[in-house]
């Protein structure tokens, strides 16, 4: 009873909207590329994503670990500045990376769960959903009293990624290491769930090919 009632508290609210992990190195991972395949060429109505098999995990030295973390953060704030002011794309791609350090997500990861959840209301940290999800990442006010905030903590944009990482960390465990499926655990369940991962894996591929073109951009530089 414990696990439903959290599943149907999720943060997800699709009518406001129209839209263990591998350590992170400079390069796109094969599921990340296989995601990339699939979004440039492959959107086809109720086609599914293409199965792939991720690389295993690698222990990486610490520093090729923060490496790859900073190489995410001019991708996503060119990709949250599409929505939002270049001052506000910034902050919160920042926050991404603070907030996601010495944990198991990416900024990579906390990055496309606010696009889906608030990307096309321009990231506001007043954004409200028609059952009170609240700020970016849209935690509803129990949820969010469950991590130890209030609601209107959800206002302060470093309060909503900290409630966020725990949250996203909660569903982690209870897809039982599944990342992919506690991202779709965050929204909640049934199909509202299911279209929310689409829109989030969409955004995902945004960031990762904003990536890709700055990679290409630094060996242009350097040959």
């Amino acid at each position: 009873m414990l696990v439903a009632l959290l599943l149907l508290t999720a943060s997800c609210d699709q009518s406001h909207l129209q839209q263990a992990q591998v350590p992170v190195t400079p390069a796109i991972s094969a599921s990340d590329r296989a995601l990339l395949t699939w979004a440039e060429g492959n959107e086809k109505a109720g086609e599914k994503q293409p199965a792939a098999t991720p690389p295993a995990p690698v222990e990486m030295p610490k520093e090729a670990v923060l490496d790859g973390r900073k190489k995410l953060v001019p991708a996503i704030y060119a990709t949250f500045a599409r929505r939002t002011t270049p001052a506000r794309a910034k902050w919160l791609a920042e926050i991404c990376y603070e907030k996601t350090e010495g944990t198991k997500f990416t900024p990579l990861d906390l990055a496309e769960i606010a696009l889906a959840e608030t990307g096309g209301h321009k990231l506001s940290s007043r954004a409200v959903s028609t059952k009170g999800a609240l700020g970016v990442w849209q935690l509803m006010p129990e949820r969010a009293a469950s991590h130890g905030y209030t609601p209107s903590d959800m206002w302060d944009d470093e309060k909503c990624a900290e409630a966020a990482v725990k949250e996203l960390n909660e569903k982690f465990y209870m897809a039982k290491g599944n990342m992919g499926r506690a991202k779709r655990l965050y929204c909640g369940i049934g199909p509202a769930a299911r279209a929310y991962d689409k829109i989030r894996k969409r955004f995902r591929a945004e960031i990762l090919r904003e990536m890709e073109k700055g990679m290409t951009s630094q060996v242009a530089s350097n040959s």
